[in-house]
């Protein structure tokens, strides 16, 4: 996609360099999957490493869903092909393939106890009675859940539940672990707790998982790289701090938290800075190295929680972005205090300030001055007026 920070297709899906030392386990290479003549996936190429807790995040309708389901073999591909281990596995059948997978529902068997649901794969192996038991012993203990060999799953929580489907997929000791958004039926307390019990499990046993999800706490939390789809295409990959700092498009600052997006015109640079002027006049400051270009028309980018709400009167520098405008909604939400503020330029954008006792609490109405380090700046192609309304079609804005 032109204007992505100036980088390539083979730039924005390599893996950084703490990652490129291990094995390579996944490869899409070119991989394109068709439905009713409507690319579900369209051209994609991305590999996974050894040990690696990666995730596909968008919205429905992006692509994740199929991809995971190409490479589990639960779907063939239109074009392209799948490696895994540096084996060809495209048109290899799934009981092949060194690969589980855990579903939304679980899938356990409900007239089977806890440890019998563990041991199903393991059985089908004919090992011994005494190395069954020794597996699933330890799985059991690794999944925190000791002594509930005998229950069944109708005895089980929603979160008990999810654990043995996870361990069942994991005593067989696959290459790579397949989980198709597996908290969606858990509550929200539930899936915050079961998002760092799961993400402990993997760096204990070390095998790779790739993780499908729409929510972007899930794979913020416990991704070690995550990649944003959108139509079939990654939009955006890397870790979860690069992908928030740094969004390659307006599609992912947007879906990847709150994002302020200010219109402006690429008017020059001044030393390792682009310089924006936006329409009422004022200059803001974007790090080169976050600026799409060859373009002249962008949309400088800051997080909510980066901006700070100071006294009137000051001026902007080589080291700080400053905006004025007057507060429209001041909303207290115990952890912090979140505001609108109106620009001049017509613009609304949001606040998140921590609720730590001290600093300007404006009220609705006050006019306020919002300053923000350039280093926490970043600038986006604008999309289309027709992309803009399918997200809001979508739900996606």
């Amino acid at each position: 996609m032109s204007g992505t920070l100036g980088l390539s297709e083979d730039e924005r899906t390599r893996a950084p360099e703490g990652l490129t030392s291990r094995k390579v386990v996944v490869c899409f290479d070119h991989v394109t999957k068709i439905f009713d003549e409507a690319p579900a996936v369209d051209d994609l190429n991305l590999e996974i490493h050894e040990g690696e807790f990666f995730s596909l995040l968008g919205p429905s309708g992006c692509g994740k869903t199929t991809s995971l389901r190409m490479l589990g073999g639960f779907e063939e591909p239109t074009s392209g092909r799948l490696l895994l281990g540096g084996d060809d596995v495209t048109y290899q059948a799934p009981y092949r393939r060194d690969v589980n997978t855990v579903f939304q529902s679980y899938a356990l068997f409900p007239h089977l106890d806890v440890f019998e649901n563990v041991a199903f794969g393991l059985r089908r192996q004919k090992i011994s009675r005494a190395q069954i038991k020794s597996k699933v012993s330890e799985m059991l203990e690794i999944v925190d859940l000791p002594n509930f060999e005998r229950r069944r799953p109708s005895q089980l929580s929603g979160g008990q539940q999810q654990r043995v489907a996870l361990a069942r997929a994991l005593v067989n000791e696959p290459t790579l672990l397949l989980l198709d958004e597996p908290m969606s039926a858990l509550d929200a307390k539930l899936r915050r707790q079961m998002q760092v019990e799961l993400k402990r499990i993997q760096a204990r046993v070390g095998i790779t998982f790739l993780y499908v999800t729409h929510d972007q706490e899930e794979a913020m939390t416990m991704s070690d790289r995550l990649a944003v789809m959108r139509h079939g295409k990654i939009e955006g990959i890397g870790s979860p701090k690069d992908v928030y700092d740094s969004p390659s498009t307006e599609f992912v600052a947007t879906f990847l938290g709150a994002s302020n997006l200010l219109a402006g015109t690429v008017t020059g640079t001044e030393g390792s800075c682009s310089l924006v002027r936006l329409s009422d006049g004022t200059t803001l400051r974007v790090p080169t190295s976050r600026t799409p270009q060859g373009v002249g028309a962008i949309k400088v980018g800051v997080r909510p929680e980066k901006i700070s709400l100071v006294e009137s009167g000051v001026e902007a520098s080589n080291v700080t972005n400053v905006l004025t405008g007057q507060v429209r909604v001041s909303t207290f939400t115990g952890v912090g205090n979140q505001y609108l503020v109106a620009t001049p330029a017509g613009v609304e954008v949001t606040v998140y300030a921590q609720n730590i006792g001290h600093g300007v609490v404006p009220r609705s109405g006050d006019q306020v001055t919002l300053t923000w380090p350039v280093e926490h700046t970043f600038a986006v192609v604008p999309m289309s007026g027709a992309e803009l309304e399918e997200q809001v079609d979508e739900g996606e804005l």
